[in-house]
């Protein structure tokens, strides 16, 4: 693959996997707008790789309180934070494996790679984030995390397989409408994405283990760094911003960027 294509694809995994505007949108939109070739499942988890990376080192103290947590979670006890964040983070992830499971030996998941598609729901659910941001009460902090509200956040994280939807904006939608503030409810959305990512990149990496090649390991490498940089530079600032902004800046770009793919998949 071209440095250029490269550095590309890794920048806008990086920056769009932890922002509400949709990293999987954008990687679709990239080949089908500007002509250039697919880059392939193996860079695909490459960079998911880095973004996962990434959270794990941003939530790290979280990340140690979750593993320390699961021994004793498989013992079958959750009298302690970690074994709680652990259930909750298992729970969270199980709609998400199984409806993406469906997809994938279905092949339905094809069908929804589509610019139609994505310019539907980058509009809707940027809509839909903007509602519950600003309606949504600022009660909750991720103390409060129960299995009830991992449910839930987990059917709305079940959502983001269609592409455009945004796993991040539309797990932040489900804790904002459940009254968490959003700092509280951006910080479990980024937990949650850690084992999804990784069942995501266990399903692919099975896939694509047998195209691995010398060139293809040196990009796949190169692409991961720089996803985990941007990402951890994206994750940052967001995180920052989230004190002091809400989310409307991202639900303006999601509606414009919406609006401007209807035009173009319907002209």
């Amino acid at each position: 693959m071209p440095l250029f294509q490269l550095v590309l694809v890794a920048l806008i995994q990086g920056i769009t996997e932890f922002l509400p505007i949709s990293s999987s949108g954008h990687l679709i939109l990239l080949p089908a707008l500007t002509g250039l070739d697919d880059q392939g499942q193996v860079i695909d988890v490459a960079v998911h790789v880095g973004t996962l990376a990434a959270v794990v080192i941003y939530f790290w103290q979280d990340v140690r309180t979750g593993l320390i947590g699961l021994p004793r979670l498989a013992c079958g006890h959750v009298d302690t934070e970690g074994a709680r964040l652990a259930l909750g983070l298992i729970v969270a992830t199980i709609p998400t494996v199984l409806f993406g499971a469906a997809l994938h030996f279905t092949g339905f998941s094809d069908a929804l790679r589509s610019t139609a598609v994505i310019g539907w729901t980058m509009l809707i659910f940027g809509i839909v984030l903007y509602v519950a941001d600003q309606k949504g009460a600022s009660l909750k902090s991720a103390q409060d995390w129960g299995l009830r509200d991992a449910l839930i956040m987990g059917l709305w994280q079940m959502i983001a397989l269609i592409p455009g939807t945004s796993r991040s904006g539309i797990t932040i939608t489900g804790a904002r409408q459940l009254g968490y503030t959003r700092t509280e409810g951006a910080r479990i959305a980024m937990l949650m994405s850690i084992p999804t990512i990784i069942a995501s990149g266990v399903l692919l990496g099975a896939e694509v283990a047998v195209e691995a090649n010398t060139a293809l390991m040196r990009d796949a490498a190169i692409a991961a760094v720089l996803a985990l940089v941007s990402a951890l530079a994206a994750l940052s600032l967001m995180m920052r911003l989230l004190r002091s902004v809400s989310f409307t800046p991202y639900v303006i770009y999601r509606v414009v960027l919406g609006v401007v793919l209807l035009i173009v998949a319907y002209s």
